[in-house]
């Protein structure tokens, strides 16, 4: 095994990865789209429920192959 491959190692870099993203989420916030923008992409893409205020925003693609890994991961446990 390569020493940059050791576990820790590797938890390291996730590690630096994640806070990377989290310091720049702030820069990321001032560039992305309204959500009236968001509204207009195809359901299928990206679904915006609203009630008063209250959003969930989700993407059906990401269930789905979320829900199919999950079969997958069940089914492969199983045997």
């Amino acid at each position: 095994m390569s020493e940059w491959r050791t576990p820790l190692t590797v938890l390291g870099l996730l590690l630096i990865i994640a806070g990377a993203f989290l310091l720049s989420i702030p820069y990321i916030i001032k560039h992305v789209p309204t959500l009236e923008r968001l509204e207009k992409l195809p359901t299928i893409l990206l679904y915006v429920y609203r009630k008063d205020s209250f959003f969930f925003i989700t993407s059906p693609i990401l269930l789905i192959v979320g829900a199919v890994y999950l079969i997958w991961l069940l089914i492969r446990l199983s045997r």
